[in-house]
C-alpha cells in the first residue's frame, strides 16, 4: 500500500511517526514521510522516503512568540501560512497514495483527503475528539465541571478554532470546487478515522465517541531506535550511578519559557539541600545551563532515549508533552508536571488522577518552600512509586506503532477505492 504521513512540531510529535514509517516500511508498504526541514537528519538516518515541508519553522516561532506580545498574531500568522502549504503540497502527494495519515494539527488534511477521494486517519496524541465527559486536551481545564460543562468548552474552541482556520480551509476548498465546511472541528472528527496515539492506561476516552466517530486507540507510538551521542550517555549514566543519591530528572523539551532559569535555580537549591543529584535536559532553549560546572547537577545538552536512563532516575518534573510524560510512565517513576501550554495542562492531571506524583504547578508561579514540600513528596512517597511502577508495566506491554499498522492492514486493504466507497456509506 501507498501511505502518505504528516505531521509538524517538535520531537515529541516527529518521532513517534518516525517509527510508525519505519514499522510500516518493514511490513512491506511504501511510505512517504511529509515532515519539517529540521528534522530531515532524522527521516534520512532512519532511511525513510520523504518530502520537506515549507512554513515550518516551528522552533523559531516558539522562540519568538515566548518573547513577544503579540503571541496570538505571530502563531495566526503562522497556521494560516501553513494551511495554504499543506494544499499546495499534499494535493498532489495524496494523488500519489492509497492512504492519508495525519496528525489532528495537519488543518487541511482531512480536506485534501476528501478533494482526492482517498481515506483517511487522523492521529492525536490526546483525546481530541468532542465530549460530555472529557473538556479539551488543549485548555487549562482538564477537570470536567458541574458549571461549565466539557461541551461547553468544546462549542468555545469550536469557536476559536473556526476564528482561527476555517476563512483560510474554505479558501482553499472553493479553489478546488469544494464545498464550504460550517464547523471546522466537528467536521474533521466526524470525517476522519481517528486514532488515538496515547496509551489508554495513561490517557482517558469517552464509549459515547462511538455513536458519532469512527476510533481506536492503540497506545503511545515510542521511538527507541534513534542515534544518539554514547559518549555523553556513557558521562550522563557515570554521573547517576557515581553514588547512591537519587537523582531527579527535569526537562522542559521543546518549550520555552520566561520563568526557566528561576526554577532551575530553586530546583538547583532544593537537590542540594536534600542531597539529590539533578539532571536537566536543556532542550531547544537552553534550559539549566547556567547551572554548568556543579558536581551535583548534570546539564544534558544532546537527546539522549528516554528509556535507556529514567529507569535509573528517582523522579523527574516536566511540561507535560504527551511523549515525555508516556516515557516517564513507561519508565515507572513518579512524575511532577509544571505545564506551559497546550494539552499539557491535561497531562498533568492525569499524572495526579491516577497517582504517579504531586499535583501540577505553575512554573511561574510557584514559592521555593512550596516546591521544596512538593519535591520531598515526589521523591520519598511510597505511594507514588508503587503506582508508576503498576503503570510502567501496563505501557511496556503496548505497542503503539505495532497497533495502528495493525489496523490499517485490518481495516484499509488493498482494494482501497472499494474501503473508501463503503467507509462513507453512513
Amino acid at each position: 500500500m501507498r501511505i502518505l504521513i504528516v505531521t509538524r512540531g517538535s520531537q515529541g510529535d516527529i518521532y513517534p511517526f518516525i517509527a510508525l514509517a519505519t514499522e510500516l516500511r518493514g511490513r512491506g508498504h511504501r511510505v512517504t514521510f511529509s515532515l519539517p526541514r529540521i528534522f530531515e537528519e532524522h527521516a534520512r538516518k532512519a532511511g525513510l522516503t520523504y518530502i520537506l515541508q515549507d512554513e515550518d519553522d516551528i522552533g523559531g516561532m516558539i522562540n519568538r512568540t515566548a518573547e513577544t506580545k503579540q503571541k496570538a498574531r505571530e502563531v495566526l500568522r503562522w497556521m494560516r501560512g501553513v494551511i495554504d502549504m499543506q494544499f499546495r503540497q499534499l494535493v498532489p502527494l495524496m494523488e500519489e497514495h492509497d492512504l492519508l495519515i495525519a496528525a489532528n494539527t495537519e488543518f487541511a488534511a482531512a480536506s485534501v483527503a476528501e478533494y482526492c477521494g482517498k481515506p483517511i486517519i487522523r492521529t492525536a496524541f490526546g483525546p481530541f475528539l468532542p465530549s460530555r465527559n472529557i473538556p479539551p486536551a488543549v485548555m487549562p481545564f482538564p477537570k470536567p465541571g458541574k458549571i461549565l460543562s466539557p461541551m461547553f468548552f468544546w462549542k468555545l474552541l469550536n469557536v476559536s478554532t473556526n476564528f482561527m482556520v476555517r476563512k483560510t480551509i474554505n479558501r482553499n476548498r472553493a479553489s478546488l470546487g469544494m464545498e464550504p465546511v460550517k464547523n471546522f472541528g466537528y467536521h474533521t472528527a466526524e470525517y476522519c478515522d481517528n486514532f488515538l496515539l496515547y496509551s489508554p492506561t495513561l490517557g482517558s476516552t469517552d464509549p459515547d465517541w462511538s455513536s458519532k466517530y469512527q476510533w481506536a486507540i492503540g497506545g503511545y507510538s515510542f521511538n527507541d531506535s534513534m542515534e544518539y551521542d554514547k559518549r555523553e550517555f556513557d558521562r550522563l549514566m557515570t554521573f547517576i550511578k557515581g553514588d547512591d543519591r537519587p537523582t531527579l530528572f527535569f526537562t522542559l523539551g521543546s518549550c520555552n519559557d520566561k520563568n526557566r532559569d528561576r526554577f532551575c535555580s530553586m530546583l538547583a537549591q532544593i537537590c542540594l539541600a536534600e542531597d539529590y543529584k539533578l539532571v536537566i535536559g536543556s532542550g531547544w532553549s537552553g534550559t539549566g545551563t547556567h547551572l554548568e560546572g556543579n558536581d551535583s547537577f548534570y546539564v544534558l545538552s544532546s537527546t539522549i532515549p528516554h528509556n535507556l536512563f529514567l529507569p535509573h532516575c528517582a523522579a523527574a518534573i516536566h511540561h507535560g508533552g504527551c511523549g515525555t510524560t508516556h516515557s516517564m510512565a513507561r519508565a515507572g517513576i513518579p512524575q511532577m508536571v509544571v505545564p506551559i501550554f497546550v494539552d499539557q495542562h491535561y497531562w498533568g492531571y492525569r499524572v495526579t488522577t491516577l497517582g504517579l506524583g504531586p499535583a501540577r504547578a505553575k512554573l511561574g508561579k510557584i514559592k521555593r518552600a512550596e516546591l521544596h514540600r512538593r519535591i520531598k513528596d515526589l521523591m520519598t512517597n511510597p505511594a507514588y512509586k508503587q503506582n508508576a511502577a503498576d503503570t510502567g508495566a501496563k505501557l511496556r506491554a503496548e505497542h503503539g506503532p505495532q497497533a495502528l499498522c495493525d489496523y490499517i492492514e485490518r481495516n484499509y486493504p488493498q482494494t482501497v477505492g472499494e474501503k473508501q466507497e463503503e467507509r462513507h456509506a453512513y
